[in-house]
């Protein structure tokens, strides 16, 4: 009996319990390893914040899920791999050994120094803590109607989360009054084409978010522009480039410039052919892209296969990622902006295809009495 391990529980690894609960692998012992009982897709969270979902819309069960797949589920944290002598040490103490690992654990959050004592702060990773913590945040703002959000980063979710935040506020309150700023001070969609750029500034200007293109401190009482413009904010949504876990440094595995595990076609670990890795704790050396969820969904099946392979003892599959990836920035109301390459679009017709894409998505993880009728 070999045991396969599967660290986190990330939309690669949703694919794999998925193929494993069609059919079983004989002779394999599957462990999943992570800290939650489901997974919170990233892509909906804007649309729950906005209030055009429910957060069961938003969510993948995994607990069954891994019991259809006959995984053994153990709830904890993985904090250290030791690749050489092939185990994993959990969070809560013990390890487990493997003959293949996979992992598929997300990535950190890289925040500017000082920001990570702001009193109000709400980092977007882990999600699980985001949205609980979000939910006692919007209290709090639609019972003040002074208070501020600020949104500190300007990607994909920065500028998705700012609107959705500003949009929520209004709906709910029924006033116009500009409470919500994004900061973004390495430039607004960088790597994305000047026409979804201009889109986004457009929609932000429409929901009322003041945009301020420099990077944000922690000042002496608040916080405070590069410039030392005072920024007021009782909320801070940290939704900042990511970084690797610290742990990784001392796993024994080869690691990209990028700090996170390096792998090559088949997702495969340059240095070690029984470990594997997706999602954002993988950076492809021999074909990189940006850490976003579209590859991460795109490399689920592939890393099935050559799990199994490898299992095996079998060569692995080639894989190799698409050039470029379909963005579909949901801006608040029912809306969103298409950028694919230099096409962008924008308007109703984006959103419902944005919706249908997503709902497509989680349907997969759901089972039929958690699934949301469609907007």
């Amino acid at each position: 009996m070999k045991r396969l391990v599967l660290a986190g529980a990330g939309h690669a690894h949703l694919h794999v319990l998925r193929t494993l609960g069609a059919a079983r692998w004989p002779g394999v012992e599957v462990v999943l390893v992570t800290p939650y009982p489901r997974q919170i897709y990233s892509g909906m969270v804007p649309g729950w914040i906005a209030g055009h979902y429910r957060l069961e819309d938003c969510v993948a069960p995994v607990l069954p899920l891994a019991a259809a797949a006959g995984v053994r589920v153990v709830q904890d944290a993985v904090c250290a791999v030791d690749a050489e002598r092939g185990h994993v040490t959990l969070a809560k103490g013990g390890r487990i050994d493997f003959d293949v690992l996979s992992l598929d654990t997300g990535a950190g959050l890289a925040m500017d120094e000082g920001l990570s004592d702001h009193p109000g702060l709400l980092p977007v990773r882990p999600l699980e803590s985001f949205v609980t913590r979000w939910e006692r945040a919007l209290a709090t703002l639609l019972d003040d109607a002074q208070a501020r959000v600020a949104v500190i980063g300007g990607g994909a979710a920065g500028v998705e989360l700012a609107l959705a935040v500003a949009y929520r506020l209004r709906r709910e309150t029924g006033a116009a009054v500009q409470r919500v700023t994004l900061a973004c001070g390495g430039g607004l969609l960088p790597g994305h084409a000047p026409g979804v750029v201009k889109r986004a500034r457009a929609a932000l200007a429409r929901q009322g978010v003041e945009l301020v293109e420099q990077r944000v401190r922690a000042g002496t009482s608040a916080l405070e522009t590069e410039a030392g413009t005072p920024l007021a904010a009782a909320w801070v949504i940290a939704a900042s480039g990511v970084g690797p876990p610290g742990w990784l440094a001392q796993s024994g595995l080869a690691l990209a410039p990028d700090g996170f595990i390096a792998v090559g076609q088949g997702q495969q670990s340059v240095s070690h052919a029984n470990v594997f890795a997706a999602g954002d704790a993988a950076s492809r050396i021999d074909a990189p892209h940006a850490k976003s969820g579209v590859y991460a969904v795109r490399a689920g099946p592939v890393l099935s296969g050559n799990l199994r392979r490898a299992l095996e003892g079998r060569p692995i599959e080639a894989y190799r990622p698409q050039r470029r990836s379909l963005y579909l920035l949901a801006t608040g109301p029912r809306e969103a902006i298409v950028s694919w390459g230099q096409v962008a679009a924008s308007g109703r017709l984006a959103w419902r295809w944005k919706d249908w894409i997503d709902r497509r998505f989680m349907r997969q993880y759901q089972p039929a009495s958690q699934r949301g009728q469609p907007t």
